[in-house]
């Protein structure tokens, strides 16, 4: 009896050791994984932002077609209101 209870705290005693280092691995790889994770988006972004400040122009000319009849449309309406409008009076204190 006394072998086979020595036996069972051997084999929990493995048992934890190799839960332990488990544990430990999965928590050291959890964080590096998180690091790298974190790298990979904040380099993500600064690419896709130079990426989309290289494009922007290009975009501009290809929406200008659409977008010239807004602006002209636009242009027309601020002028109407800007001639019609009374001019400002200033008065003068004495």
């Amino acid at each position: 009896m006394i072998v086979l209870t020595s036996l069972v705290v051997l084999a929990v005693a493995f048992w934890l050791v190799f839960a332990f280092v488990g544990i430990v691995l999965k928590v050291i790889f959890g964080i590096i994984g998180g690091v790298f994770s974190i790298v990979g988006g904040i380099l993500g972004a600064v690419i896709g932002g130079v990426v989309m400040l290289a494009m922007a122009p290009v975009v501009a000319l290809a929406l200008l077609p659409v977008l010239l009849p807004v602006a002209l449309l636009a242009l027309i309406v601020w002028a109407i209101a800007r001639a019609t409008r009374k001019p400002d009076v200033v008065v003068m204190p004495r």
